[in-house]
């Protein structure tokens, strides 16, 4: 569905989230993927994947834009905004996006055209659900106890900053 107002539409803002996985993607910065963050119909942050340029494994389209905006605005938390993405968000990027507290995601390639190009998170999709005992990622649980009364000092925390 192809929203209109103030001139501009879902499928301007695609376009440009597209351009920017291209000139990512041409500029070797990293794999195709680009996104923006729009806010009462302008633009308010840009991203595009610098996985393999930046060194960082979390430098997804999704999460350089959401952290653009964030700095951008001064702000954790991006209510009234939208995210435009060249593709359906990862699980990693889907969490992010929950955690900014987007309203609503717009996206044009799906993860199985993301899986067509050897880029396949179907696995990720799959080892979520699973309880951690059954993850294959060994995992180990210590010192719980200890990291519980963190819980505790935060909830009794007068100066907290809830998120």
């Amino acid at each position: 569905m192809d929203q209109t107002t103030s001139g501009k539409s879902d499928n301007h803002f695609i376009s440009i989230a597209i351009n920017l996985a291209r000139e990512g993607m041409r500029k070797n910065a990293g794999g195709p993927f680009g996104a923006i963050v729009v806010k009462n119909q302008e633009i308010v942050g840009y991203g595009h994947n610098q996985v393999t340029s930046s060194h960082d494994p979390t430098a997804h389209a999704e999460v350089v834009a959401i952290r653009d905006t964030c700095q951008k605005l001064g702000t954790f938390e991006l209510n009234g905004c939208i995210i435009y993405t060249s593709c359906e968000p990862c699980p990693m990027c889907l969490g992010a996006i929950y955690w900014a507290r987007i309203d609503q995601v717009v996206f044009a390639a799906t993860r199985h055209d993301a899986a067509q190009a050897n880029f396949d998170d179907e696995w990720l999709y799959q080892e979520i659900p699973l309880v951690w005992e059954e993850r294959k990622l060994d995992y180990q649980q210590i010192g719980q106890s200890e990291a519980v009364k963190l819980f505790e000092e935060w909830n009794a925390k007068l100066d907290k900053v809830r998120y």
